[in-house]
């Protein structure tokens, strides 16, 4: 299974960003993803301009899938936004891309557009790279298999 099909099936269990949210992974790789939504009016607040909160959950999305590419079960440390532009279009990206990793931490930068281009947000995340329970080695193991336990954990509690 390709990278994008296999981040699409994992994530997929994200149903906060992919059900509710409308989330689609557009690209995944190394350090790297592409997400997207496209414009409902549930995303949009009192006054018709799109909630700060599609925009943190897209970063927020487009960071976990970058970062848990091929090494499962980094979370969120710490983040932060920078709100930019109102959005003039009717779909909206973030582009995650990996800055810096050392041992147990890793620094992503988000970049969150229209599809017109407009800048509307950017964000820094400083992600921790939970130690596994499970061996990863290079012995053909699934480095999902940690992650996909502990998803179906959760989907039974």
């Amino acid at each position: 299974m390709d990278v994008l099909k296999r981040a699409q099936e994992i994530f997929g269990n994200d149903h906060y960003a992919t059900d509710a949210c409308g989330i689609v992974i557009e690209e995944a790789s190394d350090g790297h993803a592409v997400v997207s939504i496209e414009l409902e009016g549930k995303h949009k607040n009192a006054v018709g301009q799109v909630m700060g909160a599609v925009y943190f959950t897209l970063a927020d999305f487009a960071f976990a899938v970058a970062s848990n590419y091929d090494r499962p079960m980094t979370v969120t440390l710490q983040s932060s936004m920078t709100f930019m532009n109102a959005c003039r279009g009717s779909r909206v990206s973030a582009v995650a891309e990996r800055i810096s990793e050392g041992g147990s931490t890793c620094f992503f930068e988000v970049s969150v557009r229209d599809e017109l281009g407009t800048p509307l947000a950017g964000a820094q995340v400083t992600g921790h790279k939970m130690r596994p329970r499970f061996p990863h080695g290079e012995g053909g193991e699934d480095p999902y298999a940690e992650q996909a336990y502990l998803m179906s954990r959760a989907m039974h509690t």
